[in-house]
């Protein structure tokens, strides 16, 4: 007799264990599980075997081969297309011109087939359904047969009140050749749904026969752990390659060349695969370990499934879990029940892995991250939630409805219940999609909302300047990435959360500590229409009208379809000011420009400019705190550029005061400030570190090297639209065009360049970087900055990416790139030594 094994299903519902395996190859105690199946088969005298495949058959073709090295006749038949159960079995028609049976690759069972055969050719069945007694038929299809035998009805996945029945369908048939008459060419056809109830209408001889004995569909990952669990207990016995060893109390089974150092920690049922290492005081219990794996002294794992090439260190504690090929386990990691761990991760030290997560293939977990939810996209999940006082990732892959949620919920936590916290955002439709999650979470615990809907950033800041709020919140997309959504946090005086706060909300959304309100008191949403009223009028109040209104300026803004196209010229216009807007409508469905578009945008700008004789051009961000300036030539200022624009700007207008930067921007801006008697105090990079710096009552200004400015005389926050009114008013006082502004400016040549570093080797760079300054005049503000007379050279590791910054400026060009080749050689030489 012939055997079927249906081994083409996509194994959707086990992922991530079947990302790089079809699901017959999964292993089970170190075999494939259809190899369990093949020797079931070989039980019964079985041994011609028909395997249908579909997905990654390769991987299934290579273990198995003709089927010589295990006793069995295989031939292969691979469908081109998905065409059902029933329609797959038919493109092997040809091999099958006798009775045969069919059986799952996926199943373990250890049902006696002789009876099952032996019932069928007793009734002269043209088909028989292997059926078991199952305790909760729900998530299968419940077969009803009369006395005879005769299946009667079925009922796919009912619900309790229609079941008359706990005999399910095994996926084990017996079948006359004459079956495939029933089984239409080329059609997606199904046993359950199709052929069978199609027997059962026509009256043909259909029978269940009820088997006893072990029967499991290894379906998903739960019922995968629950399998071996079972093993374990003795409820189905199966083969083991590996030789058990004589220890009283325990079933030890070890593969060739496997290294023990010390069996008396190891408990229940233990498999260890060939040249597998168990070092020192591992604690083991009711587990498989595959092949080439490390264990370190002081683990523990509790009914664990390892596979192959696995390293464990040491301290790590894993129950109930599942770790695939490839792993790297970090010390002191604790994983919790439930939990999967694809091929090719690496889990950092001191890890905390949540019950029941998935974490999907090729992934780096930072060390001393807690994981909460399943990680599927992306390739890191990292330590903090937090990047400063902002948490960015990948639109509804890395932030999702769901996550954003919790994140809100554990947001409102950290307020008291009652309170009040704004949210805004700006016109992207991920930005609304996932903001409107958010605050779902924040009601929950009780706190209210304010939503100030599509906004500027710099409204929502300056809203929070006043008495009401607890708090803010606002979603945008990423300037570098449209592909992700960042969320700003905001303290009650409108700046940037700081680390304290961000921690606080982080340890509540990892130890899902949540407030659940009651059901009579979620928090409430409600609206401030008047708020861009309130801010025209603050602007308006912060600026000098009169001065500007003599100036009569034009100019050009690209707005970027930001939603300050719509509040902004009404403002400019009030003050006397020709605005010619570009882009100034709002399109939620495209978003902001691209980094690769705002090149062209910015010369578009430029022509306009010039060709409309305007003084000025502006390129204004989605967000509106960040801006680029134009001159009346066309020439663009940018970066460094601008900054010391706006500082020459302030001084020749006649302002007193200090001025922050942070600590890698040019030093004109010093040697300018020192002219008119003035300071600069240099800052971290960080924008609550500059903005902090100018809470002084005698700062100006504070500038960022990417064209953000605070003026704290009306909002200690980086405000785009302000610093457009505030660079007319200047341009006013001072009575000249901005391209004569850096006329008589001395110039210093400026450059920077980035090296990729991995985060383990920063801290060891910047030892080597202290190290090699000890002899020299060093300043350790923000990284490194090494002083040689007024030329210098920094080296300051990025906070959040994996690279560390170089800046070197010197009075000659020739000069700076000298410094800056020659710091780059040993940053890239230090990576090399350590």
């Amino acid at each position: 007799m012939k055997a079927v094994i249906m081994a083409g299903g996509f194994g959707t519902r086990i992922q991530p264990l079947t990302n790089s395996l079809p699901k017959p190859m999964v292993p089970l105690l170190n075999r494939p599980m259809m190899l369990h199946i093949v020797e079931l088969l070989k039980k019964y005298e079985i041994t011609d075997l028909v395997m249908l495949l579909y997905h990654q058959p390769h991987i299934i073709k290579n273990f198995f081969r003709d089927g010589t090295d295990f006793g069995v006749k295989i031939t292969y038949v691979t469908p081109l297309e998905d065409m059902g159960t029933a329609g797959a079995v038919k493109c092997a028609e040809k091999y099958l011109d006798d009775r045969f049976l069919i059986i799952s690759g996926d199943l373990l069972t250890d049902f006696n087939l002789q009876k099952v055969m032996d019932f069928h050719e007793h009734n002269k069945a043209l088909a028989t359904i292997t059926l078991t007694s199952v305790k909760d038929p729900l998530q299968f299809g419940v077969v009803v047969t009369d006395k005879e035998h005769r299946i009667t009805q079925f009922l796919e996945k009912p619900g309790w009140g229609e079941v008359i029945s706990d005999t399910i369908n095994t996926g084990i048939y017996v079948l006359e050749p004459e079956i495939f008459n029933y089984i239409p060419e080329g059609e997606n056809f199904d046993f359950s749904q199709d052929l069978f109830p199609k027997l059962l209408e026509n009256r043909e001889p259909l029978f269940g026969f009820t088997a006893k004995g072990y029967w499991r569909d290894i379906g998903n990952t739960d019922s995968y752990r629950e399998a071996h669990h079972d093993i374990f207990k003795g409820r189905i016995n199966v083969r083991i390659d590996e030789p058990k060893q004589d220890f009283v109390g325990r079933d030890l089974r070890l593969g060739a060349d496997v290294r023990l150092a010390d069996p008396s920690h190891l408990q229940g049922t233990v498999v260890i695969g060939d040249n597998s290492q168990i070092l020192g005081e591992a604690h083991i219990k009711d587990s498989v370990i595959g092949r080439n794996c490390t264990i370190e002294p002081g683990a523990k794992l509790n009914r664990c499934v390892i596979w192959d090439n696995v390293y464990i260190k040491k301290g790590t504690r894993l129950n109930d879990c599942v770790i695939c090929n490839n792993v790297r386990v970090g010390q002191s990691v604790v994983i919790d029940e439930g939990v999967i761990i694809a091929e090719e991760t690496s889990i950092g030290e001191e890890v905390y892995i949540k019950q029941d997560v998935k974490v999907w293939p090729r992934k780096v977990i930072e060390a001393g991250a807690i994981v909460t939810a399943n990680l599927i996209w992306g390739e890191k999940w990292k330590k903090s939630l937090f990047e400063g006082a902002m948490i960015k990732g990948l639109t509804n892959v890395e932030l999702t409805p769901e996550f954003v949620a919790k994140l809100g919920c554990a947001y409102g936590t950290s307020f008291p219940k009652g309170g009040f916290v704004l949210a805004g955002r700006d016109a992207y439709l991920a930005s609304r999609m996932l903001k409107r999650s958010f605050i779902g979470g924040i009601l929950s615990a009780g706190v209210n909302v304010r939503d100030l809907l599509m906004t500027p950033l710099p409204i929502v800041r300056y809203k929070l300047k006043t008495f009401g709020e607890l708090g803010g919140v606002y979603f945008r997309q990423a300037a570098d990435d449209p592909a992700s959504t960042e969320i700003i946090f905001l303290d009650s005086d409108g700046l940037d959360f700081s680390s304290s706060m961000g921690k606080n909300t982080e340890r509540v959304f990892f130890k899902e500590n949540f407030r659940r309100a009651h059901h009579t008191e979620p928090g409430r949403i409600t609206e401030l229409p008047q708020v861009v009223d309130f801010y025209r009028e603050g602007i308006t109040r912060g600026l000098d009208q009169a001065g500007i209104r003599k100036g009569k300026f034009k100019i050009v803004i690209d707005f970027n379809h930001s939603p300050a196209g719509q509040v902004f010229p009404p403002i400019l216009n009030d003050l006397g000011i020709e605005v010619i807007s570009l882009n100034a409508y709002v399109d939620e469905e495209r978003g902001s420009k691209t980094t690769e578009e705002r090149p062209v945008g910015l010369q578009q700008l430029a022509k306009i400019v010039a060709t409309l004789e305007a003084n000025a051009g502006i390129w204004l961000s989605p967000c509106a705190e960040m801006i680029t300036l134009v001159d009346e030539q066309g020439a663009i200022y940018e970066g460094s550029g601008l900054l010391e624009l706006f500082v020459a700007l302030t001084l020749k207008a006649g302002q007193k005061g200090t001025f922050a930067v942070p600590v890698h921007a040019p030093s004109t801006v010093e040697i300018m400030a020192q002219e008119r008697g003035c300071a600069v105090v240099r800052t971290k990079s960080s924008e609550r570190a500059m903005i902090e710096a100018t809470l002084s009552p005698e700062a100006v200004m504070a500038g960022s090297m990417d064209g953000r400015f605070a003026f704290p005389k009306f909002q200690a926050a980086f405000d785009g639209m302000f610093a457009i009114g505030k660079a007319i008013e200047l341009l006013a006082a001072v009575g000249k065009p901005l391209s004569h502004i850096l006329a008589d400016v001395p110039r210093r040549a400026f450059l920077q360049t980035s090296v990729p570093c991995v985060f383990e080797l920063k801290g060891g760079i910047m030892r080597k970087m202290s190290e090699d300054s000890l002899d020299k005049e060093a300043s350790f503000i923000d990284g490194i900055k090494v002083h040689f007379g007024q030329d210098w050279a920094l080296v300051l590791p990025d906070q959040y990416l994996p690279v560390v910054h170089i800046v070197a400026e010197a009075k000659e060009p020739k000069a700076a790139q000298k410094l800056l080749d020659e710091y780059k050689k040993k940053v890239e030489k230090w990576k090399k030594e350590l």
